[in-house]
């Protein structure tokens, strides 16, 4: 089997568990499957969670550290963070994720108001104009979609 050099998870939805698995997926991807580009890319359905303040609202329960921990080794549960906010920014400066979102998207769904407005998204994502979006595409080696 090829080694996945270019990774794009799309997240198209707001639902919470979509958007816990993206992180973990893209934590793995990069510290157990050392994929060297990974990408999570807030679609249509999901650009919503791209408003800041969004991926802080969930939580990551002591319960849910411990049982993630418990799974991958060398980890532990204080070595994991209190919400998705904290760990997609850890995933960015720490392991060199990519987190983007459509910024069209963004216009139409009337947090924009125009695709360089970056006044209501978080800091750490990345707004992508149409032509981008479709580079991240048709360049990934694997595309996986929640």
């Amino acid at each position: 089997m090829a080694q996945t050099e270019n990774l794009l998870i799309i997240v198209n939805t707001t639902e919470a568990y979509n958007q816990y698995a993206s992180y973990v997926v893209a934590f793995l991807a990069k510290k157990l499957g050392n994929v060297s580009k990974v990408t999570i890319f807030y679609g249509p359905q999901g650009v919503r969670m791209t408003k800041k303040g969004e991926l802080r609202k969930l939580a990551i329960s002591e319960e849910i550290k411990e049982l993630i921990a418990a799974q991958i080794e060398g980890l532990s549960a204080s070595d994991l963070p209190d919400n998705l906010e904290q760990m997609a920014r850890f995933e960015k400066d720490q392991l060199g994720v990519t987190i983007a979102s459509c910024a069209t998207f963004h216009v139409i769904d009337d947090f924009a108001k125009e695709v360089d407005d970056t006044s209501n998204i978080d800091d750490f994502i990345v707004p992508v104009k149409l032509p981008q979006a479709w580079e991240a595409i048709a360049g990934a080696d694997k595309i996986l979609y929640y």
